[in-house]
């Protein structure tokens, strides 16, 4: 198997789509919070919301691959292309998760006097009013940062807006994610880095005494420092490592 990477800094095909308007602007509704409602549906929503990323890597996933597959014959490309989706719906989400959460408290702390830590009403809020994500725009800065990254590629006629079902569903539940105490979040990935079996499965393809990751099919989930869903890479070992590392020497910096 030869690898490659291509790169492709301005894109000849349409653009990515124009951004909607935002609702950040808008006067936050002050309807009616239930104290300690975030706490006390802590352990519930961390659970569907686990339950979920791993229903997400079974089928939205496998959509995807499989809709990317009739217009890009390397497997490896659309995984490439699947696996950034991911990481780049996770640093959406997390970033309009720390602007929303601006604006509650900023909104909150100009009346609140009530029993609860400002702390917990703002997160109580944010739970009853997830409705008020503008997941869209999330949608839009994925797909405008996955159409510089210099690690995919993909034909002309190919516009990652065909695969925005599955970034949606990331990047939901990456922002419901940060309602939890503590926070979910994804492992970093680097290309050879060394195989870890508690942090990876390795793809049916692997060589499975190679040690080191050639490339990442989907992140590991984790709470705090431990990882709690696996995630999957491809290691691979020999000749193909060796044109791996020739190919990220000339990588530019």
């Amino acid at each position: 198997m030869t690898f490659h990477i291509s790169f492709r800094l301005a894109r000849s095909r349409s653009p990515s789509p124009r951004r909607c308007q935002s609702r950040s602007p808008s006067p936050l509704p002050l309807r009616s919070c239930s104290p300690g409602r975030a706490r006390l549906t802590n352990a519930a929503r961390h659970a569907r919301l686990v339950a979920r990323f791993s229903e997400i890597y079974t089928q939205e996933r496998l959509d995807a691959q499989n809709l990317l597959r009739t217009y890009i014959d390397d497997l490896e490309m659309v995984q490439r292309i699947i696996y950034v989706a991911a990481v780049e719906s996770f640093h959406a989400a997390k970033m309009a998760f720390r602007q929303f959460k601006m604006r509650v408290r900023k909104t909150l702390s100009l009346t609140y006097s009530g029993p609860e830590s400002l702390e917990d009403t703002v997160l109580d809020y944010i739970v009853r009013h997830e409705d008020l994500y503008d997941v869209q725009a999330s949608v839009n800065e994925v797909i405008r940062a996955m159409n510089i990254n210099p690690k995919i590629s993909f034909p002309p006629e190919v516009d990652f807006i065909m695969i925005s079902s599955l970034i949606r569903e990331l990047c939901r539940v990456a922002f419901s994610m940060q309602t939890l105490v503590p926070p979910l979040d994804i492992a970093f990935g680097a290309d050879g880095e060394l195989f870890n079996e508690s942090k990876y499965r390795r793809s049916y393809d692997s060589d499975f005494t190679a040690p080191l990751v050639v490339y990442h099919v989907w992140p590991a989930l984790m709470e705090n420092d431990s990882i709690i869903v696996k995630g999957e890479a491809v290691s691979k070992r020999g000749g193909e490592m060796r044109n791996f590392f020739k190919i990220s020497n000339e990588v530019p910096s």
